[in-house]
This record gives C-alpha cells, structure tokens and sequence, in this order.
C-alpha cells in the first residue's frame, strides 16, 4: 500500500503533454502533494504557461522521438537530480473525429500511422529504454521508479471509428503490462490510466463520437488525477476513472463474439449507418 505522499513527496516527477488536460491535472496533482515537477509538452507556450501557474520547471519539446526522449530525460535529471516518477501522459489521437466521420480508417495514410505509433508507443519505449536502468540499479538504496503510462479505455476495448489510436492505445497497455511482469520485482512500480470520455481538446474534437465517449459521464481532467491518486491504496495495474470499463473490460474477454456484435451496433448508431 502506498500513499501520494509517500509517491510524490520531495521526488522528481516528470509529466509529458501536461499543457492542458489530463497531464496538466497530474502536474498539478503532484506538485500538491510536494513533488518537485518537470512538465513536458511539444507546444511551448502551453508548456511555460503551466510551469508558471504550477510552480513547475517547463521542458517543452518533443517526447517521442529518441533524440527527443534522451534530451528530455537527461535535461529532467539535470533539473531534479533523479527523476522518479514519468507520466507518460502525451498522447495523440491521429485525426480521431475525421476517422470517425467517414465510419473507417483503412484510408488513413502511412505517414498517420507512423506518428500516431511514434507518440503512443514508441514514446512509452524510449523513455523505458532510458529510465529502467536507472531504476533497477538504484532499488539497492530504497529508491526505483514509476512510469505511468496514460492510455485509455481504447487500449482495454477498442475505439469506434480510428485504427490508429484503438490499435496504439492496446500496444500502450500491451507494453505497461510487460514492463510490469519483467520489472515488476525490481523496484519499477508500472501503471496504465485507461478513461473513457475527459473533458479534454480529444473529446471536443472527436466529433460523432463525442456523445458515445461521454456515455458513463465525461470526467473533468482532475477527477483522472484523483482516479491515479486512489489507486495508489493497493497500487494498482488498472486505474480506471470509468470504473464501468472493468465490466466492459470483462465482457470483452467472457464472450468476446457477444461484445464485438454489441461494438457493431454502437457504431451504428454513433455514426447514424442505420
């Protein structure tokens, strides 16, 4: 058991694509709870403006490429003398509301795919790469790490609507999961973060979805940092803001035929085929 204190108090924290949202809500959360807080976001402006309203250090700049996540790790560890806990919160959704318009996203270009990969995935890797070295080798003097990764309920079930972002948002799981199992009882603690519809610029801009993904309510950001901060009390694998996603989560996986038909006929309905 743990508690945010004894997560956040006094440690260097690093939170990516906190200019807004749910990253800006975890920054914030944690420099409540006295951690000393690196925030990261590809826009600048967005990236200073929460620094300066937190009382954080702004990195802006690119999370996701390797050159990009060995300048921010080594910079972040510069700026806090150990970094010990990354959300990995950056995320994008590779045009989620223009896929959803056209009820397919078998057109989606080679170059969609590639980033959205890149920054859903390959960002959770490279940031793994450079920090659970560290983390192990530091589990002698008490220390570890955390990496918590913010996925999605799309990454538990699918999303209606956007290849890129449902097979990504798995793959984000996919990985968390394996770090978990092989690091797991070395001293890195893993996490995912799987909401459903936030009050975010996605959900505003996910267009014909944006009813089906607020379906069990559309949290406000800080009510998913909350979700985290809870689940630190059996530090759990699965921090769930919707906890209606464990019984999706569930069904998914008892009758899967009976939950792909029931996919089927929410499509449908969200994207008016019928």
């Amino acid at each position: 058991m743990a508690t945010a204190p004894e997560v956040l108090e006094g440690r260097g924290v690093v939170v990516t694509g906190a200019g807004r949202g749910i990253g800006r809500a975890l920054a914030a959360r944690a420099v409540r709870e006295g951690a000393r807080v690196v925030v990261n976001d590809l826009d600048a402006d967005a990236c200073r403006e929460t620094a300066e309203a937190l009382g954080a250090t702004a990195l802006p700049g690119d999370c996701a490429s390797a050159d990009g996540v060995d300048a921010l790790v080594e910079a972040a560890t510069a700026e806090l003398g150990r970094v010990d806990v990354w959300f990995a919160n950056a995320g994008i959704d590779g045009a989620l509301g223009a896929a959803a318009g056209s009820g397919t996203s078998l057109d989606t270009s080679e170059e969609v795919w590639a980033q959205v990969h890149d920054v859903n995935v390959m960002a959770h890797v490279r940031t793994a790469r450079a920090l659970v070295p560290r983390w192990v080798e530091g589990t002698g003097d008490g220390a570890g790490g955390r990496l918590v990764v913010t996925a999605s309920a799309a990454g538990l079930l699918s999303m209606i609507g956007s290849a890129p972002y449902s097979v990504t948002k798995h793959a984000a799981v996919a990985f968390a999961e394996w770090l978990s199992i092989t690091y797991g009882d070395r001293g890195v603690a893993v996490q995912a973060i799987c909401p459903q519809g936030v009050a975010t610029r996605m959900l505003e801009e996910s267009g014909p979805l944006q009813a089906l993904l607020s379906r069990d309510a559309a949290l406000q950001p800080d009510d998913v940092a909350q979700a985290w901060v809870d689940s630190l009390a059996d530090d759990r694998f699965l921090v769930l803001p919707h906890p209606q996603v464990a019984d999706y989560y569930l069904a998914r996986a008892t009758d899967t035929d009976r939950w792909l038909a029931g996919m089927r006929r929410l499509q449908a309905r969200a994207l008016g085929e019928r």
